[in-house]
């Protein structure tokens, strides 16, 4: 389950991939920037608590949906 800054860097890349996302294509469904995404992306910077509140939300919605890829994955 993602529960921290660290967990959500290790699960974009992967979720944004399954679901045939762009960087642009999953900034927009989280509200921050392309740059953001590609930042957290290289491991460059950490997500704040705001963005992993919003990708915390985005994951609960893709995991209802049943869109996500197998847990062992993420």
């Amino acid at each position: 389950m993602i529960t921290n800054a660290e967990n959500v860097l290790k699960s974009v890349k992967i979720i944004r991939k399954h679901l045939g996302l762009s960087q642009e294509d999953l900034a927009r469904e989280l509200g921050v920037s392309f740059a953001t995404i590609n930042r957290w992306e290289n491991g460059q910077s950490l997500p704040s608590k705001l963005a992993c509140s919003q990708f915390k939300v985005f994951y609960k919605k893709l995991l209802k949906q049943g869109q996500l890829p197998p847990k062992e994955v993420i």
